[in-house]
């Protein structure tokens, strides 16, 4: 545990890479979501958006955590939230529940005040879709949090990573919970060693290294008590996607070469969204036919993700890494998860 992480090779890992860039038009068969609970971060834009449009249209419930002052190029919450209900009603799902609550992934009491606010419902929380993310802004120059973190390393983990165990109590009481994790195959880009987690440097494909890792260590630790061993989480990889995360106008060189690149290999939001919804509903992603969960998808197909997501000893180093930062164990949120 105390050895090297595994180290893939150059081109195994830009081979891995290249597997996302897969821009064929895909369809996926309809689920029946009357009665389900789903909470999608990020759900006002992209990829969440169009998400949170086709759970509508298969009869579920959603909350959309959404930041409250969104830029001028992402839709505004209320708009979406009309969208949903509108297409909710067009599909014949007249009594469904659309919302957005704030929650705003750069400020962890924003995050807290979210998930317990869920957990005032009482209601057990059937899908939670962890999908808020930003590019890499601020032209390149760190930028950090009100609560001292890099903002990319922030928003794209560990916020994700303190709400999925503040509402882990709910998913807990559903029948089949699914956690899933919009990861990427940056993470094939991302160089592991832990000092590179909080700062710019490669921020979002090391976070997404790091994320997978994490989640991957967080499914078989819930696997270990009853209270949770029927909860399932997975990564996806959306495509490489056309989403307003790549219009930062303080972009920095890595995502204003993405989003170049996106030109030309780039998919629609809608065919990105198939990633989450697949994993979420999809007989072939729950926990026993997935082969028991923690699992990497590039789109709809179950891919390996980097070895250090497999790996004991690399999370272990992640698991211990962010508990320590996010001061999990006396906030009480490692409750039935130590080994």
């Amino acid at each position: 545990m105390n050895g090297k992480a595994p180290k893939p090779s150059a081109i195994w890992a830009a081979w891995q890479f290249f597997q996302g860039v897969d821009s064929r038009k895909l369809s996926i068969p309809d689920a029946d979501l009357r009665g389900k609970w789903i909470i999608i971060t990020g759900g006002n834009s992209g990829i969440g958006r169009e998400s949170a449009l086709q759970f509508a249209k298969w009869g579920a419930n959603i909350i959309l955590g959404c930041r409250p002052n969104p830029p001028p190029r992402e839709p505004q919450p209320d708009a979406v939230v009309q969208e949903l209900q509108t297409a909710a009603k067009a599909s014949g799902h007249e009594n469904t529940k659309f919302e957005w609550w704030e929650c705003d992934m750069s400020k962890f009491s924003s995050v807290e005040a979210f998930g317990k606010r869920w957990l005032a419902t009482d209601r057990p929380l059937d899908i939670l879709a962890n999908n808020a993310g930003i590019g890499g802004g601020n032209k390149g120059k760190s930028k950090f949090t009100v609560d001292g973190f890099e903002m990319l390393h922030q928003v794209n983990f560990i916020s994700h990573v303190l709400l999925t165990l503040v509402l882990l109590p709910s998913l807990a009481r559903a029948p089949e919970p699914r956690i899933i994790c919009t990861t990427s195959n940056m993470q094939y880009l991302g160089i592991f060693d832990l000092t590179n987690a909080n700062n710019r440097t490669a921020a979002y494909p090391n976070n997404k290294l790091y994320f997978q890792t994490w989640l991957t260590e967080l499914q078989a630790r819930m696997s270990k008590n009853d209270k949770y061993d029927h909860i399932v989480i997975h990564g996806v990889h959306p495509g490489y996607t056309i989403t307003n995360i790549w219009g930062d106008p303080d972009r920095d060189v890595f995502v204003k070469v993405a989003a170049v690149l996106m030109h030309y290999v780039g998919i629609t939001s809608q065919q990105g969204s198939l990633a989450i919804i697949n994993a979420a509903t999809s007989p072939e992603w729950s926990l026993q036919r997935s082969g028991g969960g923690g699992t990497f998808a590039n789109r709809i197909w179950k891919a390996k993700p980097m070895p250090q997501a497999k790996d004991l000893g690399c999370r272990m180093k992640v698991w211990n890494f962010v508990g320590e930062e996010l001061k999990l164990k006396e906030k009480g949120l490692l409750e039935g998860l130590d080994l």
